[in-house]
């Protein structure tokens, strides 16, 4: 089980807020070259989101769906892989200080992903969190800056968080 962490010097709602905006998924997380709102209002538990994982020429869509939540201190998603697998992925929100603890917990739940973990897809796994982690950092701590240029959902709208930004 690949666990993580990381102090981000931000208040714990700046790091929740970013979380909590499905279109900033592929701000943070490593591989995505873009997420949209599929299904629910993001992070409602059993919504959904959509994203593009870019491999050189080749270009996949996997889902990601919310399986729980406290709001502000936990968001568990199921991440789909499709012929890989699924994975679960529980990110923590603590506060630390007037910062906050990040952590992340990652596992196989099924198909060729659990079927083939071990030490070495452990340690890739590891190095991902490592640089997503950082990314969300650098994404929180910038103040909650959207720098792919993607506007937020309108209030009301799949996903949407109010019209504000995250």
């Amino acid at each position: 089980m690949a666990v993580r962490h990381r102090l981000i010097r931000t208040a714990p709602e700046a790091v929740w807020a970013v979380l909590a905006d499905g279109t900033r998924y592929a701000d943070w997380v490593v591989g995505t070259a873009r997420s949209a709102p599929v299904r629910g209002r993001w992070p409602q538990v059993g919504s959904a989101i959509e994203y593009q994982v870019r491999l050189g020429p080749l270009r996949l869509t996997n889902r990601t769906t919310v399986r729980n939540r406290e709001e502000g201190t936990l968001l568990e998603l199921e991440a789909d892989a499709g012929f890989l697998g699924t994975a679960r992925i529980a990110v923590e929100v603590r506060p630390w200080g007037e910062h906050t603890l990040v952590i992340v917990d990652e596992h196989p739940l099924q198909g060729a992903g659990g079927a083939v973990h071990n030490m070495g897809v452990e340690s890739l796994i590891q190095l991902r969190h490592r640089a997503m982690l950082a990314r969300l950092a650098k994404v929180c701590e910038a103040g909650g800056d959207r720098p792919r240029g993607a506007a937020p959902h309108p209030a009301g709208a799949p996903g949407g968080q109010g019209g504000g930004r995250a």
